[in-house]
Order: C-alpha cells, then sequence, then structure tokens
C-alpha cells in the first residue's frame, strides 16, 4: 500500500485489502494479533450497537447513534493509539473508547444517563467521554471539536508533552468554519494533530456531492500546507497503517496530518433518522458488500488466524458481555441531584453550597416511569387547594418578594409560593 500524500485521484484510495479480503500487491499485514484484535473490537462494537438500537425501539433508552458499515475507522485508528495520546471524537468514534480500556458497563450507562454515567447524566446519549481513555466530551454542534483538538495538540507542542491529538470529523464537517480554523492554525503552527475523517457519503440527509466541488476531501489538506491521504475507510489494515503514520510524524515534529477514510454508513443517521428517504436500497445494498467485517474476517480465514469455531465463540462471549453491561447499566438510579452542583469550580463557592444544601432538604422528586400515576392538579402536589393555571396579576418579577434584596427567593421559598 502506497498512500498518495497530495489527496489522491477521484475515486481513488489507498487499501491493504481488496474487497474479497485479499492482500493487495505491496502491501504488508499487520501482526496476527494486532489484526484479530481489529476484528474482535469491530465485532463488539457492531453487536452493541445492534443491541441497543433494539432498547431504543424498545423506549428503553431514548436515542442511539450507530456506527454500523464504518466500524474500521475508529477501531483502528484506537489501536494505532499511544497511551498518551488524546482523542476529540465526533459522533461515531465511542468504539475508540472500548478498545483502549473503558468499562463496557460505564459506556452503556451513558446511553441511559444514570449514576453509573462518569458524564452524571448531562451529555446526550452516544456522546461518550471519559478522562482515564483520554477522550474528550464533543458537542452535537458540527465541527466544534476540531479548533478545541488543534488547541490541545498546541499545548502540548509548548509544554513539550510527547503525545499527539487526534481529531475526528465528518464529510459534513468540512463545511463547516471551525474546520478550516482548525486546519489553518494545525498547519501554521505545526501542531502535533491528526484529522480523521469519517466520509460516509451523507451528512444526515445531505450527499457529500453537495458539501464540496473538490474532487476530493483529502486534496484540501494541501491548501492549508499539510499532508493528506485518502484510504479505503473499510480496510481496517489500510487505516491502521495510515493512522499511524501520521501520530508518529506529529510526534515527530513534522506537523499535522489528514486522512480521509472513505467508508459508507450502512444504517440510519441516529435512531431517529429514516434513510430511506433520501437514499436509494440499490446504493446500500452496493456498499454492504463492502461491509470492513465480513471482508477482515476472510482474511483472518485465509491467513488461518480465524475459525468458524472462534467466530461462534467470540459472538457468543461478546453477546454474553453485552447483556451483562446492559444489566447493569439499566439497574442503576439516577444520578444524585446535588451533583448538579459538581464540576462547577473546583472549590464549590458558598452560593453554590448553599443552594445545594437548600435542595437536599427538600422531598425527592417522583422517579419517571410508565407506572406513574396522572399528575395531580395545580396546587394539590404540596398540599392545600388547588391553584388556578394562571395566577393572578402580582408585583412584577424583579421586585423580589420574599427574599432579601439583590437575591432570588431561595429553593425552599420558590416550593412554597
Amino acid at each position: 500500500m502506497t498512500p498518495r500524500a497530495d489527496g489522491g485521484a477521484p475515486g481513488e484510495c489507498a487499501r491493504a485489502l481488496d474487497d474479497e479480503g485479499g492482500l493487495v500487491e505491496g502491501a504488508a499485514a499487520p501482526p496476527g494479533p494486532l489484526a484479530r484484535a481489529m476484528y474482535r473490537e469491530m465485532k463488539r462494537v457492531r453487536l452493541l450497537d445492534e443491541r441497543m438500537l433494539v432498547l431504543q425501539r424498545q423506549g428503553r433508552v431514548g436515542f442511539y447513534g450507530s456506527c454500523t458499515g464504518q466500524e474500521a475507522p475508529p477501531v483502528a485508528t484506537a489501536l494505532a493509539l499511544g497511551a498518551g495520546d488524546w482523542v476529540f471524537p465526533a459522533l461515531r468514534e465511542g468504539a475508540v473508547m472500548l478498545a483502549r480500556g473503558f468499562p463496557l458497563e460505564r459506556y452503556v450507562a451513558q446511553v441511559f444517563g444514570n449514576a453509573l454515567d462518569v458524564l452524571k447524566g448531562r451529555q446526550m446519549p452516544s456522546h461518550m467521554s471519559a478522562r482515564e481513555v483520554r477522550q474528550v466530551a464533543w458537542s452535537s454542534c458540527i465541527g466544534t471539536q476540531l479548533p478545541q483538538a488543534v488547541g490541545a495538540a498546541w499545548a502540548a507542542k509548548l509544554r513539550r508533552d510527547p503525545v499527539a491529538v487526534v481529531a475526528f470529523l465528518g464529510d459534513g464537517a468540512t463545511s463547516a468554519a471551525d474546520f478550516h480554523h482548525a486546519m489553518n492554525f494545525a498547519a501554521v503552527f505545526r501542531a502535533p494533530v491528526v484529522f480523521v475523517c469519517q466520509n460516509n457519503h451523507w451528512s444526515i440527509s445531505v450527499p457529500v456531492s453537495r458539501q464540496t466541488a473538490s474532487e476530493t476531501l483529502a486534496v484540501k489538506a494541501r491548501a492549508y500546507g499539510m499532508r493528506g491521504e485518502r484510504v479505503d475507510g473499510n480496510d481496517a489494515f489500510a487505516v491502521h497503517a495510515a493512522v499511524a503514520g501520521a501520530l508518529a510524524r506529529a510526534r515527530g515534529g513534522l506537523g499535522p496530518s489528514f486522512v480521509e477514510c472513505v467508508t459508507y454508513r450502512l444504517g440510519p443517521h441516529s435512531s431517529s433518522d429514516d434513510p430511506t428517504r433520501y437514499r436509494s436500497d440499490a446504493e446500500v445494498e452496493a456498499w454492504r458488500r463492502r461491509d470492513p467485517l465480513p471482508r477482515l474476517r476472510r482474511y483472518l480465514e485465509r491467513a488461518g488466524l480465524f475459525t468458524e469455531a472462534d467466530e461462534r465463540a467470540l459472538v457468543a462471549e461478546l453477546d454474553a458481555a453485552i447483556a451483562r453491561a446492559i444489566e447493569v447499566a439499566e439497574a442503576a438510579p439516577p444520578p444524585a441531584r446535588e451533583t448538579l452542583f459538581d464540576d462547577v469550580y473546583a472549590a464549590p463557592p458558598w452560593h453554590l453550597r448553599e443552594q445545594r444544601d437548600e435542595l437536599l432538604r427538600l422531598p425527592p422528586a417522583p422517579r419517571h416511569g410508565p407506572k406513574l400515576a396522572a399528575p395531580p392538579a395545580p396546587g394539590a402536589a404540596r398540599g392545600g387547594p388547588p391553584r388556578p393555571p394562571f395566577p393572578p396579576a402580582g408585583p412584577a418579577p424583579h421586585s423580589r418578594p420574599g427574599g432579601p434584596v439583590g437575591r432570588a427567593p431561595s429553593v425552599e421559598g420558590r416550593a412554597a409560593a
């Protein structure tokens, strides 16, 4: 495999495996244990995504974003990272955390947003992050993680910290202003950052042909003065080689790189999406024949590294682990209400301590669930006669009745009002 540093020609991608899982001429396969690890991690996220989408359809979780068909870029990148490297993900890179050792139970708990979730229920589902595996929380606003990743990389350079930063993005993010700012700053200041773009051809319902008139996405790197490579994103070996090389260059002081992984989102954008409204079944089936999992499995079998018995054992093991993780995560209680005040300041100031203490003196809120009774009439929840839906006119809000001048009424005061 010989990746092109100029972004490549239209339709041209560096690859190590052909569509049938055979090594292409001149390509080198990774060591057997690494190849097997790639398949294992890709299979785990495929099975996990299938199960979590079922839970969403059952109403047990509210939202989920799968990466079906795109497992190779996050897993191959994760296995190329050094222990000290940082990751700034987009929507479909949660698998990086699992491949770096994050516990499956706490990963699944993030989808439920409960007390087992390290993010304390504050993020949307499928927005996983954890400091212990150096994965930074991201926003659903497209592209905002890119300048943040460059800033982290530049800080590492200034501190002489020998680490690299990976910034993930989709094809749609190349239309965002933050993409330009991040690419330009990274190149000018030679920040040790690797941009890994998952070009899955659809930014929700907008095709990549409506995102850019450039021949490829990787060619954009040339305008910023950085190296750009275009690889087959359904080929885990090709992605791993390209990202590992880019990370080595970044740590060696050779500046940033941009890696376009040409892949395809086989499923919906999220559990809220209906892709049949904007793309054809024939297009999906054409890409399904290039599914990265069967492709890698065929290589492993031909190389004598994997058998049908291994597949059955692996699926049974992973299914059991996923079932256990869901059972543990779903049984966890909601985050404690006092955690609302955590993580705002290193040491909580007096006014937050006071508000927290007031909150804890109130009775707990009722649990939500399918067995809740009909809501009480207005005013009946705290006793006393029902209140009318529209209270009579009173003092203006800024007069703050019932509280000292310059301070809002206490939580208890508002509850009693």
